[in-house]
């Protein structure tokens, strides 16, 4: 499926998560209480794209340390490690994984890091590199590789690996906050929304004109009486206008972002970061992150926020956290759709549901958001066993060679 970008999630000592492997559907929805570490499953998202945007060292300072990063634990792991399998939109497929480690003097280093493209043509590209040397490659002449940055940045020059850094760097995770949506905005190129929302006028004045229309439909069913949004521009700066009715009125009265609840604003947040710059020559994200996206919401408007997800992942990969059974009162939601995220002892736990859970799902007995009421959405104890020897994880192709 086009949309099914990653295919496959490994981790391994990240923050509060030992090991996890996950099978990624198309739109999946990660469901836990507060603090279970839904966010920091997300957030390796994150920190791979933003360790190729930018660099290791800029995403290891944005998230504290690398002391942030690895797992604290009774057995003091100096490193954690990140692999996803992905599908490119070319027809190939592959898979990057690396390994960070500590350094005694508070640094860090990458200390294994590989990266297999099979093409459509069934072409295989390659490199291995361990602290800082290139140890193993399909290709005769390769860039210079240094020990605190990713390899896929430098390899990224060469044809052969450039569509795997283009959509690995491309992926977004939002965390939309409305005070910036709120606050008037500098204009901006508008490519993609940022994180927290702060650029959404510039990003909803170039969406086309169809896209714009699906936003407004979405957000005029989430919000009873909103007529649309638009870009204003004011002075050198711009804002989201939006359109409503009122009662005894001819025409729509027009209110700024400023006057508007965190409701809306985050609703059409949502909206402008799953449907941005989905045009047919490419250009939206290929997977988006979306945190709790039905907060402020009434819960009467969860099945139109779920309709625009399910709508925006035939096009887009989209992973949400959520502890909201409102969102997932839905019986058609499939059961490989839903991840269980607990914590124990301070240990992130994740998984499909139990067996319990995903036969009460297939026969249609309950939906996932009355499971949920009910605490009957459990992580499958065989998908969450811990794995000590990480080989077990299968992380690293080469590892071992």
């Amino acid at each position: 499926m086009k949309s099914q970008f990653i295919r496959k999630v490994t981790l391994r000592n990240y923050k509060s998560i030992a090991s996890c492997r996950i099978d990624l559907p198309p739109l999946a929805f990660l469901i836990g209480p507060n603090g279970s570490g839904k966010s920091n499953f997300l957030d390796s998202f994150r920190f791979v794209s933003d360790g190729l945007r930018t660099s290791l060292d800029h995403a290891l300072r944005d998230r504290g340390t690398i002391k942030e990063v690895r797992r604290r634990s009774g057995g003091h792991p100096n490193h954690f490690s990140i692999r996803l399998d992905f599908n490119l939109s070319g027809g190939g497929h592959g898979h990057l994984s690396f390994r960070i480690g500590a350094k005694k003097d508070s640094g860090f280093e990458v200390q294994n890091e590989e990266c297999r493209i099979i093409t459509g043509a069934m072409q295989e590209h390659f490199y291995h590199v361990r602290s800082g040397k290139v140890v193993e490659s399909s290709m005769k002449l390769m860039p210079a590789a240094l020990p605190d940055r990713l390899f896929l940045v430098n390899a990224s020059g060469l044809p052969e690996f450039r569509p795997a850094y283009d959509a690995l760097s491309g992926m977004e995770v939002y965390n939309l906050s409305p005070a910036e949506i709120k606050a008037m905005q500098k204009p901006d190129p508008g490519d993609i929304l940022r994180r927290e929302g702060g650029n959404i006028a510039s990003v909803f004045q170039n969406l086309d004109d169809s896209h714009k229309e699906r936003v407004n439909d979405y957000l005029s069913r989430i919000v009873s009486g909103l007529a649309d949004a638009r870009t204003k521009v004011l002075g050198s700066q711009e804002t989201i206008e939006f359109r409503q009715a009122v009662k005894g009125q001819k025409h729509p009265w027009t209110f700024l972002a400023s006057s508007m609840s965190d409701g809306t604003l985050r609703a059409l947040g949502v909206l402008v970061a799953i449907f941005q710059n989905v045009r047919e020559e490419g250009g939206a994200p290929m997977l988006i992150g979306l945190e709790e996206p039905e907060m402020a919401l009434h819960p009467a408007a969860s099945a139109v926020l779920l309709s625009a997800l399910r709508q925006a992942s035939q096009r887009s990969q989209i992973v949400v956290t959520s502890h909201s059974p409102d969102l997932l009162d839905n019986p058609d939601i499939p059961p490989d759709s839903i991840f269980a995220v607990e914590n124990v002892d301070g240990v992130t736990r994740i998984g499909g549901i139990d067996e319990a859970g995903r036969s009460m799902l297939r026969d249609k007995l309950f939906t996932p958001g009355e499971l949920l009421r009910q605490n009957q959405l459990a992580v499958d104890p065989a998908a969450v066993e811990e794995i000590r020897d990480e080989r077990q994880l299968n992380l690293f192709d080469f590892n071992g060679r």
